[in-house]
């Protein structure tokens, strides 16, 4: 398995057997109650004493979305969208190779800045054109779906 040079395992791995049961456990238990706030109690080990936490609709689906894929043993890198990348990370975001991206830069598809001799993308820009690029690659899907369909 290839892991992108932007993807950390958890500490530098990948979830262990026992994490990943524990983060399919907590998605489970987290999806019985996601259509309110629910209230999460944990105990504190130092004084046993359950610490009681809020979670909204929205943090909950959040935190279901990344058990799992810790659940599944998947790499999991959480990206700031204010974070500024490098071509390399945001490369390996895309899943295409740097000098494709360069070119995507270059043609302004994505946009950039330069610091001295090297380019910068902010990670919304580039999760704004994956947005709009998955979109555009359901759509044409859906359309060659469709001329099968009239094939049949």
């Amino acid at each position: 398995m290839t892991i992108p040079a932007l993807a950390e395992g958890l500490g530098g791995r990948l979830p262990s057997d026992n994490e990943k049961a524990a983060a399919n456990q907590l998605r489970t238990i987290l999806a019985a109650h996601a259509a309110g706030d629910a209230k999460l109690r944990v105990l504190e080990d130092a004084t046993n004493r359950p610490a009681e936490i809020t979670l909204t609709p929205a943090l909950s689906n959040l935190l279901m979305e990344l058990l799992r894929h810790v659940g599944r043993g998947d790499a999991v890198t959480l990206v700031p969208v204010s974070k500024m990348l490098t071509t390399q990370q945001a490369a390996d975001i895309l899943n295409v190779s740097r000098p494709f991206l360069i070119g995507l830069l270059e043609r302004g598809e994505i946009a950039h800045t330069s610091v001295g001799r090297h380019r910068r993308i902010r990670a919304e820009d580039l999760f704004a054109f994956k947005k709009k690029r998955d979109a555009a690659r359901s759509d044409a899907l859906g359309q060659l779906a469709e001329l099968d369909a009239d094939y049949l």
